[in-house]
């Protein structure tokens, strides 16, 4: 292997659906970023698939679905239900967009 050969690489936007080229991009990275924060709080609680059924209210097969980030499956009401059964307070925050910002922004105060 030629250690003079350059590695080509494009910096990415932050939204890996975007950078893909997929469809409603900006809605599923939020679905994804709201997601893996309802999959931390539940890890944290270190709880089984059976028990977090019975907190959320919800089918086992459904938790599995959210413990494995398949994100996609639910609804962003589901995901906002999903965190007040958690007992989450959720605070949207509207404002205007600065060139080069996101669209969404979301983050988890432990």
């Amino acid at each position: 292997m030629n250690n003079d050969s350059k590695i080509e690489f494009e910096e990415g936007s932050g939204n890996v659906f975007s950078d893909l080229g997929i469809e409603n991009a900006d809605e599923l990275f939020v679905r994804t970023r709201v997601g893996y924060c309802i999959y931390k709080i539940l890890k944290e609680k270190n709880l089984k698939q059976r028990e977090i059924s019975k907190l959320l209210g919800m089918a086992q097969t459904d938790v599995s679905h959210l413990m494995n980030g398949h994100f996609s499956r639910f609804t962003m009401d589901k995901l906002l239900d999903l965190l007040k059964r958690l007992d989450r307070k959720v605070t949207i925050q509207i404002s205007p967009r600065q060139p080069g910002e996101p669209y969404q922004e979301i983050g988890l105060t432990p």
